[in-house]
This record gives C-alpha cells, structure tokens and sequence, in this order.
C-alpha cells in the first residue's frame, strides 16, 4: 500500500527492531486480491513479511478532538490487511477529528502460531508483534505535545489479530522488550479499547488464553463480533467480556446475528455496519 503524499512510515525504534536475530524471512511483499463474494466485491491488499513495523501518523481532516487512535490490522498474523483494515479505518477516524496512527507490524510467526514446517503449534521466543504495539503506544503518548493530542485519550483499535492486539496491550504492561531508551519509561497503557471480531482469545474447553490476565487496570473495552463469524468463533468475545465484566472493567459489547467475518467498514446490508456510529457514541 502506498503511503498518501505527505506522510512518512516511522520506524518505532531509533535502530533497529529488537529480538529479529534469528528471524529470517524473504523480502517484504504486498499483494492484491479480489472476492466477488467478500469484500463488498472489492479488491483487498495484503503487506507480507514484514522485518521493518512503522507507524503512519495521519491527523484530523477537521478540527482535533485531542483523541489518537492506534489501528492494528488483521491478517491472522500471517499478513496484514492494510488496506481493509487500515487505510480505510483511518479515513472514517481522521473524519471525526481523530488523530489516526495506523501501526504496521511483525509478521508472520510473531506469536503464538501454528507452524507449516513443523506441522506443530509453536510459541516465539519474542512476541513481536506485542512490542511493536507496545512501542507504538508509549511513542505516540511521548509525541502528545507535537501531535496536538491529550496524553490521556490514545486509544487502539484492532481487527481479528489485531483484536488480539488489543487485548494483549490492554493488559500486559510489562516491555516485551529490553527497553532502549526514555520512550519506554513511558506507559504503554491505552486509555480505551476497541477489540472488532477478535481471534486468539478463546481456548480449549471455552477459556480465557492464559496469558491474557484482566484486572481493573485493563481499560474501558468496546467489542463487537457477528455470531456467524467463520474464521473467529464468538467464544472469542463472550470469554473476554465475561472477564472484563468479572474483573470489574467498564465494557460494551455488541454482538450481531450476521456479518461474517473481516467487514471492516465496507457496506454488508446488515446492521452490523453500523459499528462505527456505536464506536463514535461511546467514545462520546
């Protein structure tokens, strides 16, 4: 995808990425699909083997709100649907007086994944795709001045994977990272959530992932999921909410008859997309 004219893709890192030692993969690519069937029919682009995360800062077509919102795309964490999931979120948040930060980062393989070599499931050594997110937020919180943003309204807002994003930066505060320099010192907190037909969640048996540990720091959530989702089962949402809600989170959930999966902001003829209006009214 190419980047609009006057905007620049930053490296999050002075240098580069931690933990990519040993990762080795072909060059980074971006490839074009269509579905007639998917998609509103329109084509979809795809970012692959990603070595190099960036960030997109894109301000408001119209006067600021002082609110940033960070967009982690899906793409089941073999890809990135760039587009679908990220240039076109950042037009609708850009014309609501949002600051859009639109977060490119690792993949494949940067978490828990399963593994075609191998035929096995495998978990990395270094999750990733959870420091780019990581680093993204407290860079951006560092910049709030320069951005013309409040330090205390930067928000993230994932699709699929990029759910998962959202969940793992909502309550894993601790640097999955060495830290490198003042930047991470700074929190990696959001201030809100909004986790859209989140995957990964849901573990055997009906289970929260492990990993992800809900307490009262976890930040006010917005989900939302359609139960004929064919690629993420609902468990993925009701096993969240049903910790944030234990945990005593503020948190509104949506759940939809129909939208299948990955509908982003294209027009489906179901109730379901109108997810952005309910967006905008909780945030308000």
């Amino acid at each position: 995808m190419a980047t609009p004219a006057g905007h620049q893709q930053t490296p999050p890192w002075p240098g580069a990425a931690p933990n990519m030692e040993d990762v080795k993969l072909p060059p980074e690519y971006s490839e074009t699909a269509t579905n007639p069937k998917r998609f509103a029919g329109r084509p979809v682009a795809g970012a692959f083997n990603v070595t190099v995360p960036t960030l997109t800062v894109f301000p408001p077509q119209q006067p600021g709100n002082g609110t940033a919102m960070l967009v982690f795309p899906g793409g089941g964490f073999s890809k990135l649907a760039i587009d679908l999931e990220g240039s076109e979120v950042r037009d609708w948040l850009t014309s609501t007086g949002t600051t859009c930060v639109l977060v490119k980062y690792h993949v494949p393989k940067s978490r828990h994944h399963y593994d075609e070599d191998c035929h096995c499931a495998v978990t990395p050594k270094h999750l990733l795709a959870l420091q780019v997110a990581q680093r993204a937020i407290r860079l951006v919180r560092s910049r709030a001045s320069e951005l013309k943003i409040n330090p205390r309204k930067i928000g993230v807002i994932g699709f699929s994977a990029g759910g998962y994003l959202v969940a793992q930066t909502s309550n894993i505060f601790e640097p999955a990272y060495e830290p490198v320099d003042e930047i991470d010192k700074v929190s990696s907190r959001p201030d809100f959530a909004i986790a859209m037909f989140p995957g990964h969640l849901c573990r055997s048996g009906g289970s929260l992932d492990p990993g992800i540990k809900v307490t009262k720091m976890t930040p006010p959530t917005f989900l939302l999921q359609a139960w004929d989702d064919p690629v993420d089962p609902i468990c993925n949402s009701i096993v969240y909410a049903r910790a944030l809600d234990e945990a005593g989170v503020p948190a509104e959930v949506h759940l939809f008859a129909k939208g299948s999966h990955a509908f982003a902001m294209r027009p489906l003829g179901h109730p379901v997309e109108r997810w952005p209006t309910l967006v905008e009214d909780w945030l308000n």
